[in-house]
């Protein structure tokens, strides 16, 4: 990691905060990916960067013309998506090839073209079939993103016909620019193009398995998709190969009650035996193995009782290891896996079982999603991830370690429950489908309580919130008691608050810290906006401390850099942390380090707003190392740790990690000797 002296420290402290730190120049942190591009003559460069310059001018007029036009606005990020791709193209060296440019110059008339309708009060993309690449504007960093749509003939704009949607997730590739996404999603309809039914391709944020931003994409892409175009949203699959199956593994997983169906092709479903990890040094701490629950999608296998799926692996694939592994552990819970096998094939699809594929999915698909089944088995470890159709996990006893719900409607009276690791939950059926009868009231037990609930409305919707407490469960009014617990959204760790609208706050104070802990924290702020915009393909919202709005208390989670000496919002709310840094040294519980080489690294909940994070000083854990496999994109740190800052990289590896843990369920520091 480069150095600074402490001049540069001291202009980094003031104005680190302005959007040019984060741009790729001389002097910028080590690039990871994406891959450096080819030369572009210095003639051809300049032209193209006129073009951005003209469009950036038409897209400044417009916004500034629609400002009162909400819907029109929108519209904007239909022609900035190509004004992206070619600036940074331009400003991050990503052309790989001549066509690249090419392309560049194509996409720019078309940015400029779609900009000149819309002055017109036109925007006949909108009504378009075949390939259409769209825009939206992404709530975690305000980043316009990009995505595509195969649009099928039979879609009439003017109709009220909804339509089934595959959302396909794209493999791997580090020359994945928004340049090369956006040119190959308006000239190839890709691997699969069911008729009558659109095509979602996210881009997913590049390469990251549509995990934390990638994953935050694809349903942000798919509910722009859903206000535009009417799609059955009983009839939406997710599906994917290489890279793209991997996602697809973790989609349906994760999210099983979600799809009307799943078919992933290869990709790894977990970490430590698709890498092979405990042959190789240094063995990974306890910390990262417990993390890795939060998207190994073998923990979470007997989940795909709600999702039909239906895997594909070639014969001779090495990614077919995944499949069978899978196959294992949903043996485990009682499920047969579909697996497809293309007979005599490696890494890709075999044509007769693209075939097979299709044919067994239309028939899944005639039936539909089922909003309301009679039967549910939900796994989870965090509540990142804490809904199953009908049921929401509010609260649970113990992050990380396996909680479960088993819910069964055993007649039109009667609800069975049986739950573990789980302290609260809540039963939520929507308008019109709650399938009880209102004759009498429901017979509700959970873990062989008989609880007394509420009757079923008039319009067939029925909520229920359950709480444990003293040993028996019971029904209750409101399921949010206002104290500061883990639920989801603000449950950690450090790298759950970028998968939500963030905030990266710079300070402009003097620092209390050491010399060399103050110029750790300028590096590190510098990495994290680089890597945040390298790897996840959006610029960072950022704003002095001195600056910061109640507006964006009330919006956001806040990335404070600093100490409680620099950071004038970490000053406000030191006290009210659970890690203490002062003068004289750190202290978390009953344990303390001196002041000096180490820099405590945490989130909690935002004392300012307690339904936002507040993270100190670390942006995403895994970056950059974890950017080499897609398997090893899972975070590096739990809730809060002591990093000694000496250590070369510190942050990369557990040599620089003085101590670190979870918090509790109560966002308590777990004491030293209950932890692990």
């Amino acid at each position: 990691m480069r150095t600074v002296s402490v001049p540069q420290v001291r202009v980094l402290l003031a104005a680190v905060a302005l959007t040019a730190l984060f741009t790729v120049a001389q002097g910028a942190p080590v690039r990871i990916v994406p891959d450096k591009g080819i030369d572009v003559p210095a003639e051809k460069r300049t032209q193209l960067a006129a073009g951005v310059t003209r469009l950036e001018r038409q897209i400044r007029s417009l916004r500034a013309s629609f400002r009162s036009q909400p819907q029109a606005l929108e519209l904007l990020a239909d022609v900035e998506i190509y004004r992206n791709a070619v600036h940074y193209a331009l400003t991050q060296d990503i052309f790989y090839a001549k066509g690249d440019i090419t392309a560049s110059e194509t996409l720019l008339n078309q940015g400029l073209e779609r900009a000149g309708q819309l002055r017109e009060g036109l925007a006949p993309w909108t009504t378009a079939t075949g390939l259409v690449v769209r825009g939206y504007i992404s709530r975690i960093d305000g980043s316009v993103q990009p995505y595509g749509l195969v649009i099928p003939e039979s879609w009439d704009p003017k109709g009220d016909r909804k339509h089934r949607l595959d959302v396909w997730h794209h493999g791997r590739n580090n020359k994945l620019s928004e340049l090369r996404f956006i040119n190959e999603r308006q000239t190839k309809a890709g691997q699969f193009t069911p008729k009558d039914a659109f095509v979602l391709h996210p881009y997913g944020r590049y390469c990251n398995a549509m995990k934390f931003a990638g994953e935050i994409d694809t349903f942000e892409a798919l509910e722009h998709a859903k206000r535009h175009y009417r799609i059955d949203e009983d009839r939406v699959t997710v599906r994917g190969f290489s890279m793209g199956g991997a996602a697809t593994w973790h989609m349906a997983a994760h999210h099983a009650g979600f799809w009307a169906a799943a078919s992933p092709g290869a990709g790894f479903v977990e970490t430590a035996v698709y890498q092979d990890i405990f042959k190789k040094d240094p063995k990974p701490a306890w910390w990262e193995q417990k993390l890795w629950r939060l998207y190994d999608a073998t923990e979470y296998a007997g989940n795909l009782r709600q999702c039909p799926l239906i895997a594909y692996s070639g014969e001779l694939d090495k990614q077919k290891q995944a499949a069978d592994l899978m196959a294992e552990f949903m043996k485990k819970e009682g499920l047969e896996m579909e697996h497809i096998i293309g007979p005599g094939m490696g890494h890709k699809y075999h044509p007769d079982s693209k075939v097979e594929i299709e044919k067994r999915l239309d028939g899944i698909l005639k039936k539909g999603r089922d909003r309301v089944p009679n039967q549910i088995r939900f796994t989870t470890y965090t509540l990142r991830y804490n809904r199953m159709k009908w049921i929401r996990v509010d609260s649970l006893e113990r992050h990380w370690e396996r909680a479960r719900v088993d819910a069964d409607i055993l007649d039109e009276h009667t609800v069975q429950i049986d739950t573990a690791n789980v302290v609260s939950f809540t039963i939520e059926m929507e308008k019109g489908l709650c399938p009880l009868k209102r004759d009498r009231s429901p017979v509700v037990t959970v873990d062989g309580d008989k609880v007394t609930v509420p009757g079923i409305p008039t319009d067939l919707s029925w909520t229920v919130h359950f709480v444990r407490s003293g040993g028996r469960w019971t029904s209750v009014a409101e399921p949010d008691s206002g104290a500061i617990i883990k639920r989801h959204g603000l449950q950690g760790p450090i790298d759950d608050a970028f998968m939500d609208s963030f905030l990266m706050v710079a300070p402009s104070g003097k620092p209390i810290a050491s010399k060399v802990a103050t110029e750790w924290i300028a590096n590190e702020m510098a990495d994290a906006g680089y890597q945040w915009l390298m790897q996840f393909r959006g610029q960072p919202r950022t704003r002095i401390d001195t600056r910061v709005t109640g507006d964006d208390i009330r919006d956001h989670n806040l990335i404070l850099w600093g100490d409680p000496g620099s950071n004038a919002i970490y000053q406000r709310i030191a006290d009210k942390l659970p890690v203490k840094w002062t003068t004289s040294g750190i202290r978390v519980g009953d344990q303390e380090w001196p002041a000096g080489k180490q820099v405590p690294v945490f989130i909690y909940p935002n004392p300012l707003n307690p339904k936002r994070y507040v993270v100190i000083n670390s942006g995403f854990t895994f970056a950059p190392n974890g950017s080499a496999s897609n398997s090893t994109q899972i975070p590096k740190l739990p809730d809060w740790a002591i990093l000694d800052v000496s250590v070369p990289t510190a942050r990369r590896i557990p040599a620089g990690v003085v101590d670190c843990d979870f918090f509790g369920e109560g966002w308590q520091v777990v004491k030293s000797a209950e932890r692990k």
